[in-house]
């Protein structure tokens, strides 16, 4: 799924159910390292909407990274924030996040 999959009212709608998160993966200093993603992975099957810290200073190692943990884990951006990043991933087997109310 692609940010261009979903439509403005439903990634206001994500941002909106996001804000209240608290970050639960924090990509380190050594990058999206196989525990890291395992541990995205369980979040975005059981959450569907989760936010992420990722620790790069530089702008453009951020983005990279954002882009390739979204490519990796079939997650679409809906928001970055600095070093915060609200990923969605729907699950197809057990949805959570009801995005029809939302379109």
């Amino acid at each position: 799924m692609a940010k261009s999959d979903l439509n403005k009212k439903q990634i206001r709608f994500l941002k909106a159910q996001a804000h209240a998160l608290n970050p639960v993966v924090r990509v380190g200093q050594h990058g999206l390292t196989e525990a890291v993603f395992k541990e995205l992975e369980i979040a975005l099957d059981h959450h569907e909407l989760v936010k992420i810290k990722v620790a790069a200073d530089d702008r453009e190692a951020r983005e990279v990274l954002l882009s390739e943990i979204s490519s990796k884990s079939r997650a679409v951006i809906v928001q970055t924030i600095g070093g915060v990043a609200v990923l969605f991933r729907q699950n197809s087997a057990k949805p959570v996040i009801d995005l029809s109310n939302a379109s």
